[in-house]
């Protein structure tokens, strides 16, 4: 047999039936006399890929809730962030979109953006709102809010690389981020994305140790650091956005 489709029949009694249809040339003694198919029946097939369909669907909400839910941890503890992480997501993923990248890359770019900050469940709430410089001690605490990050996921099954994405989103091109000093291209897109929008949003509004400096201020940032401190393509994205095409938060 030679091409396969795959279709629904129409029963006499109004019900569907999902075939698969095989068909090729027939021949004898040489000859070509006509064609022939082959009807079969795949409806127990049909039915369980359905079953898996709602499956999927199913773990895919259960697993956006648990985000939502851990994010309203954070926030939670760290009022001035309130919507930080989702602003944040909403920007990663424009610029994501920006650069062509695949669905499923942003979508798994999404829930990393979302889940960034989770590692300051292990920061006092009091070094999270403290108004002014933080020594160095505290400062180092914040520092390893991405490893920390790293490991409260670390026993979840993503079906993207979320973890090695919140990992790196403070590491730079030059070395001089953290936790790992990577360099370059040794700093996943996903996470070089994450870490641009991160200081764009948190530049743009109000902390407790500083005013909100305003999208244009973090747009300039951005720039200076462009080629050393951030990806030159992200940052001509994250431009784009703001300067040609209007996206705002609003």
């Amino acid at each position: 047999m030679g091409e396969r489709r795959r279709l629904e029949l129409l029963r006499a009694d109004g019900r569907r039936v999902p075939v698969l249809v095989s068909g090729g040339p027939r021949f004898e003694e040489g000859r070509f006399i006509g064609t022939q198919g082959v009807f079969t029946d795949i409806t127990p097939l049909a039915e369980a890929e359905d079953r898996l369909q709602r499956a999927l669907e199913q773990t895919e909400r259960l697993l956006s809730g648990a985000v939502t839910a851990a994010v309203r941890i954070i926030e939670k503890r760290d009022p001035y962030v309130a919507d930080h992480s989702q602003r944040v997501a909403e920007l990663a993923c424009a610029i994501a979109q920006e650069l062509g990248l695949a669905k499923e890359r942003i979508e798994g770019l999404r829930m990393a953006a979302m889940l960034h900050d989770i590692g300051k469940v292990a920061i006092p709430a009091e070094i999270l709102a403290k108004p002014g410089r933080l020594s160095e001690t505290e400062f180092k605490l914040v520092q390893a809010h991405p490893q920390v990050a790293a490991e409260i996921l670390a026993d979840i099954d993503f079906p993207w690389a979320v973890q090695e994405i919140i990992l790196q989103h403070h590491e730079r091109l030059d070395g001089s981020g953290y936790p790992q000093g990577l360099t370059g291209g040794n700093i996943l897109l996903e996470a070089r994305i994450l870490g641009v929008a991160d200081v764009v949003e948190a530049m743009a509004h109000h902390r407790p140790y500083r005013p909100a400096r305003g999208v244009e201020a973090a747009l300039q940032e951005i720039e200076r650091g462009k080629g050393t401190l951030y990806d030159p393509r992200v940052v001509d994205a994250c431009l784009r956005l703001f300067r040609e095409q209007g996206f705002s938060w609003d």
